[in-house]
């Protein structure tokens, strides 16, 4: 049938090429981001795929707090099981606590802006951290406490403590940039727990 002459024909749009010689952020993320890393280098400004390039360095910031919040909710978990399961405490409970605590340290010491965020990040891990114990314990989910441990931000008074202890907390506190707990929380949860004599 022939086509009238009052119609027209729609071709739809193809989406914009990047371009001639670039590589697309949507198809190739990696040549792309060498790309971008070269013009950045060359400070060829005007040639950088902004949008883009903002998004990705916004990315891998949300991806170092996601990397505490996780080390956190392993850390609490381990924190609850230790407390509703005493006779199941092992060496390797040990082992993956302590593991846990340089994983937390090694991520504020590599992200430092991050440290005033810790609260945020407990109290999001804790969460997850309270549904998994509560799972794995097989506990009823009221006989695990609702809120995160709260961290202190001032050591106990000097005059409490012991010449001795003063020092070993001094050496805790310099190593560690989160503060070591060493005595129970309002909710019952503590970072740090007593593992010695532990098989």
């Amino acid at each position: 049938m022939a086509q009238r002459r009052d119609e027209v024909t729609i071709v739809p749009k193809e989406p914009d090429a990047p371009a001639r010689g670039r590589a697309s952020y949507d198809r190739d993320v990696y040549t792309w981001a060498l790309e971008q890393a070269r013009l950045i280098r060359a400070g060829r400004l005007d040639e950088i795929d902004r949008d883009n390039v903002a998004e990705e360095i916004e990315s891998s910031g949300r991806e170092q707090f996601n990397k505490l919040e996780t080390a956190l909710r392993v850390l609490l978990l381990h924190m609850l099981k230790w407390d509703f399961q005493p006779e199941r405490r092992s060496r390797s409970w040990v082992l993956s606590i302590k593991e846990q605590r340089l994983e937390i340290e090694d991520v504020l010491s590599d992200n430092p802006g991050l440290k005033p965020r810790s609260p945020e990040a407990i109290a999001r891990a804790y969460r997850k951290a309270r549904l998994e114990a509560a799972r794995e314990t097989g506990l009823a989910l009221d006989r695990v406490p609702e809120a995160a441990p709260t961290l202190p931000t001032t050591s106990p008074p000097a005059r409490s403590r012991s010449p001795r202890r003063r020092r070993a907390d001094a050496g805790a506190s310099a190593a560690s940039p989160l503060p070591r707990i060493a005595h129970r929380c309002a909710h019952g949860v503590v970072i740090s727990r007593d593992t010695r004599g532990v098989a």
